[in-house]
């Protein structure tokens, strides 16, 4: 779900670990990357409606804690698999667990609240604005990333979208504030997230996996903390909900983190990027077809206003 910060953070954490390690033929992969692009754009995609399934049979808090349990459990056996350990130095520990709120525990949380009063297609289309936070903020923390006058232009174009998207030439009919909100500010956390990594890992020498790994166990941790307190336990199993959550924690942050990894590894973060503008319409036509959501002329067509303003906003100088 978090697609283009997990592809910034990817090249911010292994900067110094790709520069240092000994050069190695590349092993080819077994399915062309194509394949796992789709693949990966149909996981996030779908992430929005186990979301709004999750929450038909546990409490918000519930459903974020078994989806970070189960993500967890899959960088736990890949960092088995391949060896690595947890990263040392509590520094580190400390700047990881301030990332695992903000890129994890917050945002999961606030789009499972989100989804219990509006529809996961909604949810999907609120995810895309990321890209248009992460330029606004990006701005004022980030000194060296300046504007030019395309980027600009998206940021607004993308705004104009989110306003149609949200129906307010209508007066925003129909509309439930308290969840639409909710969905605007977990898509917030994430740029917030991702400038706080830049900041305060960039120079990391432990790996992806390994930071990664920790970051999901730190965010567990800290969802093993809340969710007794405001959730309580659950009292009875609820299967089809709970199927829905270990698919979301495995597949939609577990492994769709190591394929996404993997793809900015192999063609570069701006081709991995891509995915970005397809979870939104995946997010939409599963919501529609598959939940029977429906939406108004205004919501599709603000989400076209919004992606096309996304990517205007990742036009950088010169290219």
């Amino acid at each position: 779900m978090f697609y283009e910060i997990v592809s910034r953070i990817v090249v911010v954490m292994t900067t110094v670990t790709a520069v240092e390690a000994p050069s190695r033929a590349p092993r080819r992969p077994a399915l062309d990357w194509r394949l796992r692009f789709g693949a990966l754009s149909l996981i996030w995609g779908f992430s929005f409606l186990f979301i709004k399934v999750g929450t038909e049979g546990y409490a918000p808090f519930q459903v974020t804690f078994g989806r970070l349990f189960f993500g967890t459990a899959v960088l736990a056996v890949a960092m088995a698999v391949k060896r690595e350990r947890l990263p040392r130095g509590v520094r580190t520990w400390g700047h990881l667990a301030v990332a695992a709120f903000l890129l994890n525990a917050l945002p999961f949380s606030l789009f499972a609240y989100a989804e219990l009063s509006i529809p996961s297609a909604l949810a999907g289309i609120c995810n895309a604005t990321s890209p248009l936070w992460g330029m606004a903020l990006s701005l004022v923390a980030l000194s060296e990333d300046r504007p030019t006058r395309v980027r600009v232009a998206g940021l607004g174009l993308g705004f104009l979208g989110v306003l149609t998207v949200l129906g307010a030439w209508g007066g925003f009919q129909g509309l439930d504030a308290k969840g639409t909100v909710m969905a605007l500010l977990a898509s917030l956390s994430y740029p917030i997230g991702w400038i706080y990594v830049r900041r305060t890992l960039a120079g990391s020498s432990e790996s992806h996996l390994s930071l990664t790994g920790a970051q999901l166990l730190l965010a567990t941790a800290q969802l093993a903390v809340v969710t007794p307190l405001f959730s309580g336990i659950p009292h009875h199993v609820d299967a089809v909900p709970l199927l829905a959550i270990a698919t979301l924690g495995a597949l939609g942050t577990g492994v769709a983190m190591l394929a996404q990894h993997r793809l900015v590894s192999e063609v570069g973060p701006t081709t991995a990027q891509m995915v970005t503008y397809f979870i939104p319409v995946i997010a939409t036509a599963a919501g529609v077809v598959m939940l029977g959501e429906s939406l108004s002329w205004s919501t599709p067509v603000g989400a076209v206003v919004v992606l096309a303003g996304a990517a205007l906003t990742q036009v950088r100088r010169g290219s």
